[in-house]
C-alpha cells in the first residue's frame, strides 16, 4: 500500500509540474515579453502532462478528480518557490483538505 501511495503521489506531482510549466512558459511570453520559442518546451511539457495522466491504473475520471487535489498543492508550492509569495494559513488548510479528498478518491476501498 505504501509503494502504491508513493507511486501515485509521485506521478501526480510530476504531472502537476508538467502542467504548470506548460502553462507558465506561455505566460512568460505573453505577459513578460519573453521569446516565443518558449512555446516549444511549453507544448512538450503539456504533452508530457497528458501522457503522465494515462499512466495511472484507475479509471480516468477518478484520476482527473484526484489529480486536482495534488495540482492545488503543487501550484501553491510553485507560488512560494517561483513567485516568492508565501502561502497563508488558509492556503495550507485548503491544501490539506484537497489532499484529504484526493486520498479518499484514490485509496478508498471499492468493491471489485
Amino acid at each position: 500500500m505504501l509503494l502504491q501511495l508513493s507511486k501515485t503521489i509521485g506521478l501526480f506531482v510530476l504531472t502537476a509540474l508538467a502542467e504548470i510549466i506548460g502553462c507558465y512558459l506561455p505566460y512568460l511570453w505573453l505577459k513578460q515579453g519573453r521569446s516565443a520559442w518558449l512555446l516549444v518546451p511549453a507544448a512538450l511539457s503539456l504533452a508530457a502532462f497528458a501522457w503522465l495522466l494515462t499512466l495511472h491504473p484507475q479509471a480516468t475520471g477518478r484520476v482527473y478528480a484526484a489529480y486536482g487535489g495534488v495540482y492545488v498543492s503543487v501550484a501553491l508550492l510553485w507560488l512560494w518557490a517561483v513567485d516568492s509569495v508565501k502561502p497563508s494559513t488558509a492556503d495550507f488548510v485548503g491544501v490539506g483538505l484537497c489532499l484529504l479528498g484526493m486520498s479518499v478518491i484514490m485509496f478508498a476501498p471499492r468493491p471489485a
